[in-house]
């Protein structure tokens, strides 16, 4: 099932501890467009279809990779793209977005784009442990 724009943003703020909503639409637009970089093909397709619309348009239509980041490059890319941003804002901000997308998507669907991703992802997607 797809959530709601609303739904979605209200997680991310609770999950974030963001005090505005506008704060945690600007952490998942970078995080998902991020995102959407390193994946491809049904994954991709999939989880997009798990988000609401806007989100989904920006996992589809991401910013371009050069290569595959590990989770520490995806945080500090993360943390430029984010104004005011510093590393350990920004993986609060990459673990608060993706633990939510994760949810969305379920864990079969996770297992799966974890599997595209470099090694270390699964702690940014709050699964610590190995499945």
């Amino acid at each position: 099932m797809t959530l709601r724009w609303e739904a979605f943003l209200d997680r991310v703020r609770e999950r974030g501890e963001y005090e505005t909503r506008t704060e945690a639409e600007r952490a998942a637009r970078v995080v998902l467009a991020l995102l959407g970089a390193h994946l491809v093909g049904r994954e991709r397709a999939e989880l997009a279809a798990r988000l609401p619309e806007t989100m989904a348009l920006i996992l589809l239509n991401p910013l371009q990779a050069a290569e595959p980041l590990s989770p520490d490059r995806f945080v500090r890319a993360t943390a430029a793209w984010i104004e005011g941003s510093t590393e350990q804002t920004a993986l609060w901000d990459v673990g608060a977005v993706l633990s939510v997308a994760a949810d969305a998507a379920g864990d079969e669907l996770t297992r799966r784009v974890l599997l595209q991703l470099p090694t270390g992802y699964d702690a940014l997607f709050g699964h610590l442990k190995n499945t």
